[in-house]
């Protein structure tokens, strides 16, 4: 593959997520309440970014996670059902930009930026093993 990602701004995915007991702050560990936790909403929001892109890519690609600037706004329950967009917003070279926004009962819960890198799964896995 070559260094141009063919892959251009505005390609979007909205995705749904159940909040369970794994989920939660109290869970993780990242707080003490049952509602869902900030690592949890995060992750929720890289998932989406990751499969908006993915089907877009060469055979043997994908993206990793490499930067998160997210703001938690607003608490959701256990059992909540969280509705995540994430929006393509810019490609430099690998680099991919997406905002991302969360919402429960079409109130935004959390909201920002997430960026991933397209990488080759095999020569990244070997990489990884090297260090």
């Amino acid at each position: 593959m070559s260094n141009e990602i063919n892959l251009k701004p505005g390609i979007e995915l909205v995705k749904k997520f159940v909040v369970t007991e794994e989920h939660t702050a109290s869970f993780l560990g990242s707080g003490s309440v049952s509602v869902l936790s900030t690592p949890s909403m995060i992750m929720m929001m890289e998932n989406t970014a990751r499969l908006a892109v993915e089907d877009k890519l060469p055979e043997g690609y994908t993206t990793v996670g490499i930067h998160v600037d997210v703001y938690h706004l607003k608490a959701a329950p256990l059992g909540a059902e969280v509705e995540v967009r994430a929006k393509l917003v810019a490609v430099e070279g690998k680099k991919l930009k997406f905002d991302v926004v969360a919402y429960w009962n079409e109130k935004k819960i959390g909201e920002g930026l997430h960026e991933r890198y397209v990488v080759d799964k095999k020569r990244f896995l070997e990489k990884a093993k090297q260090h």
